[in-house]
């Protein structure tokens, strides 16, 4: 039997599905388990745990744009193998998304309440990259993952040493996420300018301070 072809209302509910589940309900069962599983729980000050619990909440909601990010960039590429590799590089994503969603339980909080406006704002210059040209797309990837990295680095400087499994998850997100901007330009991303950089940078600043405390 064919399989049947997705029609553009079937692609739009896919994306519903996928915004509802990434930015309001529980993340997806990862494909791997976190690197803090066999480790036991330290003891934190309230102040520490306070301090790590906000900044696994920013780690999260950056997890939430990087899934709206990618999809929205699959849904108009260009070329069927850039939309698989965007596909591709949200599933591994997903792991990220529930290893932090995870510590956040287990430091007592929540994820951030900000996660659907985030979405939806990452999914629309997502889909908007991808509209102009895979190459613009590739590199935007590339250049969100770059500022990732130096967030998860800044976090690594400030999560208390007692927190291992806090770190441990920040730092095998911090060598995912790296590995993800170099594919995408290899794939032929483009560089962006400073400039677009520093817009960027000022985006995701808004968004870190916000999701820590909310």
């Amino acid at each position: 039997m064919s399989q049947r072809q997705l029609t553009s209302i079937d692609r739009l509910i896919g994306q519903l599905d996928a915004a509802l589940r990434t930015s309001l309900s529980s993340a997806p069962v990862p494909h791997r388990h976190s690197p803090s599983t066999e480790i036991e729980e330290t003891e934190l000050t309230e102040e520490q745990r306070q301090h790590a619990l906000g900044l696994m909440r920013v780690n999260h909601a950056g997890e939430v744009c990087a899934q709206a990010l990618y999809q929205g960039q699959a849904l108009t590429a260009k070329l069927p193998e850039v939309g698989e590799q965007m596909r591709e590089a949200a599933d591994e994503e997903i792991d990220h998304l529930a290893w932090c969603e995870q510590r956040i339980e287990q430091l007592g909080g929540k994820t951030s309440a900000l996660n659907p406006l985030w979405y939806g704002m990452s999914f629309a210059m997502g889909a908007g990259a991808g509209l102009i040209s895979d190459k613009l797309s590739l590199g935007f990837v590339a250049a969100t993952e770059d500022q990732v990295c130096q967030h998860l680095e800044k976090h690594l400087d400030e999560l208390p040493a007692e927190d291992k499994k806090s770190r441990l998850i920040v730092e095998q997100m911090l060598e995912d996420e790296a590995r993800h901007a170099e594919t995408a330009l290899e794939a032929g991303g483009h560089r962006f300018p400073k400039p677009v950089l520093k817009i960027m940078t000022l985006i995701s600043s808004a968004m870190t301070k916000s999701s820590y405390k909310l």
